[in-house]
């Protein structure tokens, strides 16, 4: 006799401001790439501050009640660049540290903000760039905070072709490479959540995506944000509110259109995904509503008459829960990881033959040995961060609100991470959050693809099977935060 919208009732406050770097910074994201500095700006780089509370939580009550996300243009930052950022924003905004979440757009053309980076051209300009992006971060989230106010999230689902499978099998060279495969399968889910405030006025949307933002590619020397501008500047037209983007799970996913240096195919696939966002959120009903059946109409056939109508009492305390979690999951090594004394041996040699490659004039020898110096420069960053140990101690934070659980890990997984967990699940809205406070340096691809030879594989850190793990312990907080009795 009627029918349900998943929402949930809270406290919601927004704050948006612009982060881009200075023209000139260290850009070079990618090891194709022959320029180091960047040139100009496609769009400007921008971070959206989210503060979550229950909407019990008087707004002066401690400020761990909830949540404060902050979704950045940014690809990602290393572990030592991602902890000093998270101590800065939590002491700045008065946030404990466990309530502060990072979501990386993961967009490749913003620059790898690295200290590793200080020596190269454009270098130098990093680490004054990162002090004022954890000042500006800090600033959102007080603004955030401070913006407060009760809220409906009102959850849809909708479905964009933006992302195609990116695993493929070169036959021609006998490899595989990282790009579009036009025969695998791509998960095409889009879920979206409409804020609105009490009046029932849009303050924000959330578009919550798998795709990694690699329009952009070797070619472009521009900072840009890559799809996820034009994206933001549809919907954000529409609404005449923030849109808060988090990347799904996106390890084998990336754009059918990519890896090019034409602004127009990144704007054309963030309009993609903003109109198929639009079309989400346009079908969402009033907030706070259920669409219920009001009896027969006699018009010539008998008429089946339904609207919205407000929520009761009861129905909208449910919708008041809130629950937040944190687990830690060991996740094991793989075996056989080289020593950073290794590495740095391997990338000693791959100089010396960049060095004899430019000498001899061969410069597409040059430009792959430079590449392959780039990775190498890449994981002796990972591995010297690494835990002691036999495993990695992987953070998971769940918290749900009303109807809706949102998921927040780090590191890039596979599609699998999304679409198991929602096959699983069916009956509720999950927010999936890949790339949050860091990257754990390393991809976790199912464990059928170890040993084939994909990039993703050959640079994961974690053994066989630890995707799998972990989406087993995921759905058991799922399954716990789901079947809690406790009250709103």
């Amino acid at each position: 006799m009627h029918v349900d919208t998943p929402q949930g009732v809270c406290q919601a406050g927004l704050a948006r401001g612009d982060i881009t770097p200075p023209v000139g910074i260290y850009h070079r994201m990618w090891g194709a790439a022959t320029h180091d500095r960047s040139t100009g700006v496609h769009r400007p780089l921008t971070a959206t501050a989210l503060a979550l509370r229950p909407a019990a939580a008087a707004h002066d009550a401690d400020s761990d009640a909830g949540v404060v996300l902050l979704a950045i243009d940014h690809c990602l930052l290393w572990s030592q660049e991602m902890a000093a950022l998270l101590a800065q924003v939590s002491a700045g905004a008065g946030i404990p540290r466990d309530r502060v979440f990072v979501m990386f757009s993961h967009t490749h053309s913003a620059g790898l903000m690295g200290h590793e980076r200080a020596e190269l051209p454009g270098g130098e300009l990093i680490a004054p760039y990162l002090d004022d992006l954890a000042r500006r971060l800090a600033a959102l989230a007080r603004q955030a905070v401070a913006a407060l106010a009760p809220a409906v999230i009102t959850y849809g689902l909708g479905r964009c072709g933006l992302a195609a499978q990116r695993d493929f099998y070169d036959s021609a060279s006998g490899q595989w490479v990282c790009g579009l495969n036009p025969a695998g399968a791509a998960d095409d889910t889009l879920l979206v959540a409409r804020i609105t405030d009490a009046q029932g006025h849009v303050r924000g949307a959330v578009v919550n995506y798998a795709c990694h933002p690699t329009t952009l590619a070797w070619q472009n020397t521009l900072i840009s944000p890559d799809y996820v501008g034009a994206m933001r500047e549809v919907v954000e037209t529409a609404t005449a509110a923030p849109c808060f983007f988090i990347q799904g799970a996106s390890g084998d996913l990336g754009p059918r259109r990519g890896y090019t240096g034409e602004l127009a195919v990144a704007e054309s696939n963030g309009r993609q995904l903003g109109y198929a966002a639009l079309a989400a959120l346009e079908a969402l009903p009033p907030p706070a509503t259920r669409h219920a059946y009001q009896g027969p109409v006699v018009s010539g056939a008998v008429l089946g008459s339904w609207s919205d109508v407000p929520l009761d009492d009861d129905a909208r305390r449910q919708k008041t829960r809130w629950q937040f979690r944190s687990c830690q999951v060991d996740l094991p090594y793989r075996e056989g990881l080289p020593t950073v004394d290794e590495l740095s041996a391997e990338r000693r040699q791959r100089l010396a033959e960049e060095t004899a490659a430019q000498a001899s004039g061969d410069e597409a020898a040059a430009r792959d040995c430079r590449a392959r110096v780039e990775v190498l420069t890449r994981q002796l960053v990972r591995f010297r961060s690494l835990p002691a140990g036999p495993a990695y101690p992987f953070p998971v934070q769940l918290w749900r609100i009303g109807d809706g659980i949102w998921v927040a890990v780090e590191a890039e997984h596979y599609q699998l991470l999304q679409v198991e967990l929602r096959r699983r699940f069916p009956q509720i809205p999950l927010v999936i959050a890949t790339l949050v406070n860091g990257s754990l340096h390393t991809y976790l691809p199912p464990k059928d693809v170890y040993g084939a030879g994909i990039y993703q594989e050959t640079i994961a850190l974690l053994a066989p099977g630890c995707l799998e793990r972990l989406i087993d312990e995921i759905s058991r907080q799922v399954e716990r935060l789901w079947s809690a009795t406790a009250e709103p």
